[in-house]
């Protein structure tokens, strides 16, 4: 009972939060001039759609039962192509910063419906309150994570599209090697830092304190604290 009632106020926020992203991605696609994830149907809120069996289900349930410090996962990426999009190195800041933008949105949403729990019943507002609280984390989370400047990651793409070509360039060729290198920092790295004796989780802290200092943020800004 105890593990049905987890997974329901983990699961909606989840399946929410990536679906709005992914869905965002591919709605300012559409509107720049790419219609290619609209033909192949991913402009769309049906989770199913964005759901990686791997990458959204497996791959955090594994780093939640090794117990990691940090926990990530992913979607199917919405295909975009950036050549045709009116204005390619613009519209691929713009495309990719929607997907976060979106999340912190939904985040403020949570954070807003907080002021309205106590007028529901007692029996649904604690199940409510959670999954409004877990909303507003995962929501965070993902935008945060996906704002590190690394292909395939949104930040990285938005990097790509705000440097120098020169630079641009250079950061676009780590794209097929991105999630190796993100995987690497966040798990092997500290791993081998624990058998050195070294404390080697930066990237983890980083994306931590980040995710802690936007949150807070979000509870001030929506009265909350």
């Amino acid at each position: 009972m105890d593990l049905i009632y987890t997974v329901s106020i983990w699961l909606l926020p989840v399946l929410f939060a990536v679906t709005f992203h992914e869905a965002a991605h591919g709605y300012v696609a559409r509107f720049l001039g790419d219609d290619t994830a609209s033909r192949l149907g991913r402009v769309s809120l049906n989770p199913l759609r964005h759901i990686d069996p791997f990458g959204t289900i497996l791959l955090p349930g594994l780093l939640l039962f090794a117990r990691s410090p940090f926990l990530f996962g992913y979607a199917k990426p919405v295909p975009v192509n950036f050549r045709a999009l009116r204005n390619p190195r613009i519209g691929m800041v713009l495309v990719a910063a929607a997907g976060p933008a979106m999340n912190v949105g939904l985040a403020i949403a949570a954070a807003l419906s907080f002021h309205l729990v106590v007028y529901l019943p007692a029996t649904m507002a604690q199940w409510v309150a959670k999954n409004l609280a877990n909303a507003l984390i995962i929501n965070i989370v993902l935008a945060v994570f996906n704002l590190f400047p690394l292909p395939p990651l949104d930040g990285g793409r938005i990097a790509v599209g705000l440097l120098p070509n020169v630079l641009a360039s250079r950061l676009a060729r780590l794209e097929p090697y991105g999630m190796m290198i993100l995987i690497g920092l966040l798990i092997f790295l500290p791993l081998a830092g624990s058998q050195l004796g070294l404390d080697l989780n930066f990237v983890s802290d980083l994306i931590s304190s980040s995710t802690d200092a936007v949150i807070r943020a979000i509870l001030r800004l929506t009265g909350n604290i």
